[in-house]
C-alpha cells in the first residue's frame, strides 16, 4: 500500500460528507484512530537464533461497538496501512449495520519464509503482546492476508492460556471444531457474488453471456469464481503473483482451484501452486497488467491495493469492477474510471461479507447456539442484498458513484450514533 494511505482514505470520507448532514465533530472523530498499539515480538527460530518481528494493532472507532478487523502477515505491513484498513473496517461495519467499529493489525513478515512451528510461535507471541488490548467486548481480530483459520485457532488458544479463561468470541475465522462458523471461509467471496447478482438483475444480464476476469486467486477470489461459474458466468482469466492465464471460452473453475491449492511449502499451511500451472491447450499465459486490460464485462481485483492507478486506468475495458481486495484502485484511477462511466462496486461494500459472517460467528460464540450453513448463507445474502440496494438508491438520489454513496451511507449511520451520545448541536441548543 502506498504512503499516506490513511490520509487518502479519509479524503474519500470528506468527499462523501458533502452529501450528508453530519456534525463536523463526527468527521473529527473519524479522522483519528482511538488507539494504536505497536509491539516487538521475539521469536525463537528453528535454528536456535532469536528474531524480533514488528506488529501493530489499530482500533479506529468504537462508535457502533467493539472494534473488529483482520490480522495480516505480509512484508509490507506498517502502521499507516493498518490505520487505513481499520478505517475501512469502520465503514464496512456501518454499511452492513453491524454492532462493531473498525480495527486492523498485522506483522511485518514474509510467512512463506517461516516453518509451521515458527509461524505458530509468532502467532502466539503476537497475542501475548496484544492480550490486554483485545477481547470479545473490546476488539475482535480475524484472518486476513496470509493468515487463516489455523492461525486464528492458535491465537484463541494463546489468549485462553494468557487470560486463564476460554473466550471463543475473542477471535473469529477460527476452525469450526474450535467454535468457528460454517460459511466463514467463503463469506467474502459470497458477499461479492451477491453484489454481482444484484447488479446483473438491475441490468437484465444473462450470466452465460457475461465474462469475468479475476486478478488474485486467494480464498475470496476462489469462492467468488466458483459461485459465478455455477451461476453460468464465464471465468475467462485469473492470475496470482506468479502470473495469469486467459481462455476466451472460460475455465473449469474447480480445476483452477485444485491447481492453485495443490502442494505447499509449509505442509499446506500456505498453498504453493500457481494458476499459471494450468496454462495449456487453448489457454495462454498473461501477466497481471494484461489481465487488467482484457475486454471483459466484469473485472474483479482481489489481491493487493493500488493495482489500478493513474498509469493503467485508461487500459481498463471492463464495464464493471467489483473490488474484492481492499483499496485496489488509487484515487487517480477512481476519477478516471468514473469519467468513463465504469461502475465500481467499492471494497467497503463488495468485500464486507467476511466481517458479516465474522459477526455471525461472534454471536454464535456468545450464545452457544450454532447455526447450519443454510442459515448463515441466507442471512449473509439477505444482508448484502439489502445494503447493496440501499447504496444504489443513495447513488441515484445524489447522482454520485457507488463508492461515494457507500461512504454516505456509512456516515449517516456513524453520525446517528455520535448524535445519540450528544454533539455540539445538543450542547449549543442548535
Amino acid at each position: 500500500m502506498t504512503d499516506q494511505a490513511f490520509e487518502r482514505a479519509l479524503k474519500r470520507l470528506d468527499d462523501a460528507a458533502e452529501h450528508v448532514d453530519v456534525p463536523e465533530e463526527t468527521l473529527q472523530r473519524l479522522h483519528f484512530p482511538r488507539a494504536v498499539l505497536s509491539v516487538a515480538i521475539p521469536v525463537r527460530m528453528d535454528d536456535g537464533k532469536l528474531r524480533v518481528f514488528h506488529g501493530y494493532r489499530v482500533q479506529h472507532s468504537n462508535l457502533l461497538g467493539p472494534c473488529k478487523g483482520g490480522l495480516r502477515y505480509h512484508p509490507e505491513v506498517d502502521l499507516d496501512e493498518c490505520k487505513a484498513l481499520a478505517f475501512w473496517m469502520t465503514c464496512k461495519c456501518a454499511i452492513m449495520e453491524l454492532p462493531f467499529g473498525g480495527g486492523k493489525g498485522g506483522v511485518a513478515v514474509d510467512p512463506k519464509q517461516l516453518s509451521m512451528l515458527e509461524i505458530e510461535r509468532l502467532s502466539r507471541g503476537f497475542i501475548r503482546q496484544m492480550g490486554n488490548f483485545i477481547g470479545p467486548e473490546t476488539d475482535i481480530p480475524a484472518p486476513d492476508v496470509y493468515t487463516n483459520e489455523r492461525i486464528m485457532g492458535w491465537m484463541m488458544d494463546e489468549y485462553a492460556h494468557s487470560s486463564g479463561r476460554r473466550e471463543p468470541g475473542v477471535i473469529t475465522g477460527k476452525p469450526v471444531a474450535l467454535g468457528g462458523s460454517v460459511g466463514r471461509t467463503e463469506a467474502t467471496g459470497r458477499g461479492g457474488f451477491v453484489c454481482l447478482e444484484r447488479l446483473a438483475k438491475a441490468r437484465d444480464w444473462k450470466a452465460e453471456e457475461r465474462s469475468i476476469a479475476i486478478q488474485g486467486f486467494g480464498n475470496a477470489a476462489q469462492a467468488f469464481a466458483r459461485l459465478a461459474a455455477e451461476a453460468g458466468y464465464k471465468i475467462v482469466a485469473v492470475s496470482d503473483s506468479g502470473g495469469g492465464i486467459y481462455r476466451q471460452d472460460g475455465f473449469d473453475v474447480d480445476e483452477l482451484i485444485d491447481l492453485k491449492n495443490q502442494g505447499g511449502k509449509i505442509e499446506s499451511l500456505y498453498c504453493d501452486g500457481s494458476v499459471c500451472d494450468g496454462a495449456n491447450g487453448a489457454a495462454r499465459k498473461i501477466d497481471n497488467q494484461q489481465l487488467l486490460a482484457l475486454e471483459v464485462d466484469v473485472l474483479v481485483p482481489a489481491a493487493l491495493s493500488d493495482v489500478i492507478d493513474g498509469d493503467n486506468a485508461d487500459d481498463v475495458k471492463a464495464a464493471v469492477i467489483i473490488e474484492l481486495a481492499n483499496g485496489p484502485l488509487s484515487d487517480e484511477a477512481d476519477q478516471a474510471l468514473e469519467k468513463r462511466d465504469i461502475t465500481v462496486v467499492p471494497d467497503i461494500l463488495a468485500n464486507a461479507g467476511g466481517v458479516t459472517v465474522s459477526y455471525y460467528e461472534w454471536v454464535q460464540n456468545r450464545t452457544g447456539d450454532y447455526w447450519p450453513i443454510e442459515t448463515v448463507q441466507e442471512r449473509l445474502e439477505q444482508r448484502m442484498a439489502r445494503q447493496f440496494d440501499r447504496v444504489c438508491v443513495i447513488a441515484d438520489e445524489h447522482d454520485i458513484s457507488m463508492r461515494r454513496a457507500a461512504y454516505v451511507l456509512a456516515l449517516e449511520r456513524l453520525g446517528a450514533a455520535a448524535e445519540a451520545m450528544g454533539t455540539d448541536r445538543l450542547f449549543n441548543g442548535a
